[in-house]
């Protein structure tokens, strides 16, 4: 088999046109005049931050970007596997990122690989190899990756990944079909449904780069956010060994408009609790939530996630009444588990909610440790109305974009004047602040950026006292910006002991590795 290193040979014809070999990279947005028109200002800032993470991904595989042309870009490597795993790794990490916003606003990349030689002029490059690659593009789906057979033939057997044969298709301008192969996000996979796992390309991404030896080019930084291995659930647990569980979002049948942030937040309160119960694997709510607003079955998001057991539920508000129906389907029986209804007073929906949990626990025959009876929480409320104010909040705050922060404020703001022991609501408003940074919070509350900062630190001095992962993930960003690097990384790490379901903490731990210096492969060590 041909090496997977090309040799860089540069030749320079008689006429003066210099030709070289190289593996070819081309990323293209699928989808952009949408986007552009729903909302152009916002995909403009999306595209430069997902831009900036391609071309850092690029460099860091060994890699040049050669140029970009609106919302592509063009990059050529010396090594076909570095092109591959540069690809991966842009793709998790984009994958991730879109993670945090709604699914109408997520920029999804195609990406085309080719190997072929180019024509070389002024520092780009042209040429059947780089057109083929453009076409390949056009052929992957949102957030895929599709390579030519010469690709496939350098980097099989040489990479921890599967690929789907597409055969030989005939492209535009390209006078011979060129045979394509697809990649899959991991190799015991089956081929990405429409609503693709970051954590399928986050997997593939640690696998391939310790396979290729490139692992400090995986994954960038956003505020707040970064980069998980494959989701983690239960500390310390081997995800094989016990139950799998996916709690999709629930949804909102109250008679009133505008209550499923409330239905949200239950369901995900519910990730956050399970995810801590030693030998239960549960898949991480960025993840579910996902299938928000989708028609799908449990046999089908079984299938798509990789679990046994999936919770659906709805959530009826009607005065200070709440009604909420959960069914836990077996996917390999192809019955339900259990159901059941709770009815209440919204004063008891906390109770509920320990309720719900430990059927489900019991359900799945997992013991909980110890003497203990009910699902831990840290830095939660006993007022049902401070409760409700946070999850209005949060759910502007899931939104992202300026805007959104903006709207969230309020109604944290009135949660801490409810219970100003709130921890949670502390940290979301140390979020808030820290973040809106780069939003244009400080000119819509018409204070100074400085100000933001020392907000956050107040806040989160409070979030301390009742400590929980949110305002460890918090504290670490704000310990990296000011070059305390030890202890962010620390704070990161104890973010996900608090709650190893939230993808969040993965990234501010990544984030802070990275500011330290360390590489993606000792963040896995």
């Amino acid at each position: 088999m041909p090496t997977a290193v090309i040799g860089v040979r540069n030749i320079v014809a008689e006429s003066g046109v210099e030709r070289r070999l190289t593996a070819i990279l081309y990323a293209d947005v699928a989808g952009y005049s949408r986007l552009t028109g729903d909302d152009e200002e916002a995909t403009h800032q999306t595209l430069r931050r997902y831009l900036d993470s391609i071309s850092e991904a690029v460099r860091n595989g060994g890699g040049r970007v050669v140029h970009y042309a609106g919302d592509a870009v063009l990059a050529e490597f010396s090594s076909v596997v570095s092109a591959l795993t540069s690809a991966v790794a842009i793709q998790a990490d984009l994958s991730l990122r879109n993670q945090d916003l709604a699914p109408e606003r997520r920029v999804e990349f195609r990406i085309g690989l080719n190997l072929g030689e180019v024509i070389v002029d002024q520092g780009d490059i042209y040429g059947d190899g780089v057109n083929v690659a453009a076409r390949l593009e056009a052929l992957a789906e949102p957030g895929g990756i599709c390579l030519s057979g010469e690709v496939h033939r350098q980097v099989e057997g040489k990479v921890d990944l599967g690929f789907d044969n597409l055969g030989p298709k005939q492209v535009k301008n390209i006078a011979k079909p060129v045979q394509v192969f697809r990649v899959r996000p991991a190799s015991s996979a089956a081929t990405p449904p429409a609503g693709r796992s970051w954590w399928r390309w986050a997997a593939a991404a640690v696998v391939v780069l310790a396979v290729a030896g490139a692992a400090a080019l995986y994954l960038g930084q956003t505020p707040l956010d970064s980069e998980p291995p494959p989701p983690a659930t239960s500390a310390g647990e081997n995800p094989l060994a016990g139950p799998s569980l996916a709690v999709l979002p629930f949804s909102d049948a109250s008679a009133e408009a505008g209550q499923e942030y409330f239905a949200e937040g239950i369901a995900e309160d519910l990730i956050t609790d399970l995810s801590k119960v030693p030998g239960l694997f549960v898949i991480a709510r960025n993840t579910t939530f996902a299938y928000q607003g989708r028609k799908v079955t449990a046999q089908q998001v079984a299938a798509d996630l990789g679990v046994r057991y999936v919770l659906e539920g709805n959530v009826r508000r009607a005065g200070k009444q709440v009604r909420i129906n959960v069914q836990l389907a077996d996917t390999a029986s192809g019955g339900l588990l259990w159901a059941e209804r709770y009815d209440g007073a919204m004063t008891n929906v906390f109770a509920l909610q320990d309720e719900i949990g430990r059927k489900i626990v019991a359900a799945l025959k997992v013991k909980l440790p110890g003497r203990q009876q009910a699902l831990q929480r840290r830095g939660e409320t006993q007022s049902p109305e401070a409760y409700d104010a946070f999850l209005r909040g949060w759910g502007h705050y899931r939104r992202g974009g300026g805007v959104e922060l903006a709207k969230a404020l309020p109604f944290l703001q009135r949660a801490i004047a409810l219970d100003a022991k709130f921890g949670r609501a502390h940290a979301a408003l140390a979020a808030v602040y820290w973040q809106g940074r780069g939003q244009g919070l400080a000119a819509a509350l018409e204070i100074e950026p400085s100000e933001l900062d020392r907000r956050a630190e107040r806040h989160l001095e409070q979030a301390r006292k009742q400590p929980t992962a949110l305002a460890h993930q918090v504290a670490s960003r704000l310990l990296s910006a000011r070059g305390e690097h030890t202890l962010a990384i620390t704070e990161a790490e104890t973010a996900i002991q608090l709650d190893p379901a939230d993808p969040a903490g993965f990234r501010a731990l990544n984030a802070a590795r990275r500011a330290a210096g360390q590489t993606a492969a000792e963040s896995f060590r």
